[in-house]
Formats: structure tokens, sequence, C-alpha cells
């Protein structure tokens, strides 16, 4: 929402919005000259000409009844992105997964290749100098979320679908329905487009019988039409060799992050790349640059003697866990053996539907962690479900044959700062995920190790 207030703003509309609380986000779209209203109420829509609305905001909502009193157009916030997107080259990216690191990788390659894209990104790149940038090439890079459906407004040219799983049963109900509105996806992209499809991910392979325009499938495994092979991981990222089934070799990435779904990630983007000319050397050349997201794998603290890190996750879903975790080892692997740590995790519970949801997976998900800290539910604007909460899921997690070594319930932010503190060791690497305030914990273990 933030992104596509600021692009409206740079294009020279008159924006205004509000939110329910303060932040980083508010303040600097308020240095904008967007004005923002702290909390909802009727009178903020007055005089709006449209009213464009997040997935996160009930019908409910006194501005959303007030825009509908006063015969105001009230639109989703894709449906706002695509109007951004109309005239231009639309490349939209989606996943229930990986949308926002392989938006901001598509970004920084066509960034660097001289074609001065627009961006709208749902996290904030500090590259951009946060997640949106208007620019004036023909280009729009467009992060295609599908968490209600809207995503099927963009007009996209080309796209990309990271992965497909059962997330967002809210609004869908079953994973049917999931597959159906990815499969609506790729049909919308035109006959001279294309999407790239991660043929990795079962969901993706799952639906492939169904797409029908063209598209390229990529990924680790040999049946990919475009993959990756001879991966090494070091202490400054992961280096990869690019193949094409009818060309061979393509040439060798270094890509400055670790994790196998990173490298999945920019198959994707080097894919459309590709598809649009853009010379090897200069894709190599804007990966190699890629500088990351902020909540991704996010470095927040480091104290080099005691080597332990601190980072900050916005993964909140099992599968994204499962594949943090697993880079977060492999980084710890790095180091000698007498030197390795352990990976502590704090997880912060996202919406109580998602926990009762995907509690069977939630169950399995941490295995990758040695000690796991459990916080309260972060209802994002959900009521709560009686019976669903922190205590729920350590119970889920306790009783599955694989769950770590140590699990706890901390029910608040700073009682789980003090239980980590008490615990860390040496060499220790400690991830705090989750969508919701969780992102403050890292700050709060810091300033308990430094003393403050």
């Amino acid at each position: 929402m933030s992104g596509i207030a600021e692009v409206f703003r740079n294009q020279g509309y008159s924006v205004s919005g509000s939110d329910i609380a303060e932040s980083d986000t508010t303040k600097r779209l308020a240095e904008l000259g967007i004005r923002i209203e702290i909390g909802h109420r009727p009178e903020n829509v007055v005089g709006a000409s449209v009213v464009v609305y997040s997935s996160a905001v009930r019908k409910e909502n006194p501005e959303m009844l007030e825009a509908a009193r006063l015969s105001i157009p009230v639109i989703p916030r894709a449906e706002a992105l695509g109007e951004l997107m109309r005239g231009k080259i639309g490349i939209a990216l989606a996943g229930t997964h990986g949308k926002t690191t392989t938006t901001t990788l598509m970004a920084t390659v066509l960034a660097g290749a001289d074609h001065d894209p627009t961006i709208v990104i749902g996290g904030k790149v500090d590259a951009f100098g946060g997640n949106a940038r208007l620019g004036k090439g023909d280009y729009v890079v467009a992060e295609a979320d599908e968490s209600d459906g809207s995503f099927l407004y963009l007009p996209a040219v080309y796209g990309v679908i990271t992965n497909i799983d059962s997330d967002h049963l809210d609004h869908y109900g079953d994973l049917s329905k999931i597959d159906d509105a990815f499969c609506a996806f790729v049909s919308r992209i035109p006959f001279f487009g294309r999407v790239l499809v991660c043929g990795d991910d079962e969901g993706v392979r799952r639906n492939i019988p169904r797409f029908s325009k063209p598209f390229q499938t990529y990924g680790l495994g040999g049946e990919n039409q475009l993959r990756a092979e001879n991966l090494v991981e070091s202490m400054g990222g992961t280096r990869f060799t690019v193949t094409e089934r009818d060309a061979g070799v393509i040439g060798e990435i270094d890509l400055p992050v670790h994790g196998n779904h990173n490298v999945r990630n920019s198959l994707a983007v080097i894919g459309i790349a590709l598809t649009l000319g853009i010379p090897f050397a200069k894709i190599k050349s804007g990966l190699s640059n890629y500088r990351g997201v902020r909540r991704r794998f996010d470095l927040r603290y480091e104290d080099p003697a005691r080597r332990i890190r601190v980072l900050d996750d916005y993964g909140h879903h099992p599968t994204e866990i499962i594949a943090t975790l697993e880079a977060a080892r492999a980084y710890l692997n790095l180091a000698p053996a007498e030197a390795r740590g352990r990976v502590l995790l704090a997880f912060q519970p996202h919406r109580f539907s998602r926990t009762q949801n995907s509690a069977d997976s939630f169950a399995t998900c941490f295995h990758g962690a040695d000690r796991l800290y459990l916080t309260e539910v972060y209802a994002a604007g959900e009521d709560p479900i009686p019976g669903v909460d922190g205590r729920f899921l350590e119970t889920r997690v306790t009783r599955s044959s694989k769950s770590p070594a140590h699990v706890s319930f901390e029910a608040t932010l700073e009682e789980c700062a003090e239980a980590i503190c008490k615990d860390i060791q040496d060499g220790d690497l400690v991830l705090c995920m989750g969508a919701g305030s969780i992102t403050k914990l890292p700050d709060f273990i810091a300033n308990r190790l430094r003393g403050a």
C-alpha cells in the first residue's frame, strides 16, 4: 500500500491515507507530502476520488462504509497497482513465498541494466530508498499478492510463479481454489509474453498441465528448462552455473545471499531478463550487486568477538520457516566445526486462522532449529479463535516427532528476549521470524547483550 501511494504521489496525484499506528513507513510517506491520519475515521475519505484498500482492511471499516455512503469508488490495492502498469510493460512476480525477494532481484537487474523501471515491492529495499520507485523506463516491476485473489487485476506481460502452497485459506477455502487462482494468473499473460515457473515446487508441477500461455520451468532439478548447477556456498554467498536445456551452459553467477530458495528466486529473474534480451553479463553484474530486503534474513546485530548474530526474517508460513532454517544451518556450517554454534529460533505466529489451518505443518517445520521460543499469536486484525493461541502451537510442536530439543512459550517479546539471552552461547545464530511485531525482538536482544 505504501509503495502504491508513493508512486501515485510521485506522478503528481494528491494522496492521503490512514493507519492504526504511526510507524517509520507513515513518517516517510508524510515526508513525501502524503497526508497521513492515525486511526480510521469516516471523515478521512471525504473529498477523495477513489479509496484503495488492502486485504487486511475489513468491509465494516468506517472509512470503507463512508466511501460507500458517499458513492466514492472503492478498489483493492491490486486494481490500483494495475492502473500503474497500464501503458507500460508489466512484470508481475507471484507465488505463495519468495515474492518480495524475487521482485527486488528483478528490479535490481533491470536498474543495473539501465532500464530505469518503476518498482512496487512489499518490503523495504535500502538500494531504492524504500519499497517503491517511479522510473522513466518502459518496465513496471510489481509484487503480485495472491492473498485475496486481487493479483488477477494486474495486466502483466511477463510473470513469475515461485511456488503454489496452502495459505490464505480464510479467503480461498481450500487448495483447489488457490490452484485455480494461479492458473488464472497464467491465463491472463498475453500470448507474446512468458511466465517463469519453479519446476522444483510440487504445487507448480501439479498445475503445469493447466497452464495455457507460454512458460518456462526453472529450478535445481534436472528436468527444468533453466537450471542452477554446481552450487558452492561461501561466507559471501552462493556461486552457481546457469544452464539451459537447449543452449547449454550460459554462465556463472555470484549471488551475495545464502539458501537454495534464493538461488531459485534468482533463476526466475535470469529467465525473465534473458527473455527481455538483457545480456548475461549485465544480469550477472546486477545479481552480484543485490543487497537484500529488510526483514529477509536481515542481520540486525552482530558480536564478532563471540561470533553471535541476530537476524530478522518476515517468514511466517511453514514452508518459509523450513527454507530459512536450511539457509541458517548452511551458513553456520561454513565455520570450522569447533566454532559452530546453534540455531535459536524465536517465532511469532501470524493470524489465528493461519495458526489453526496450518497447525499440522507448523508442528513439524521447526526441526531445523536447536531451540525454539514461541510467542503469542499476532492477530493482524483477526478476531481470536477459541483454543488457538501460542500455547496451542507449543503443544502441537512438542508432541511432534520433529520437535526441536528445546521448546518454550514466552508470553511477551521482552520475556522472549530474556530467555534467549539467558540461553545464548558463543557462535549461536538467533533467528527472529514472523510478520508481526516480532521485528522489535532483535533490538530487545541486542540491548540486553550490550548490557543496555
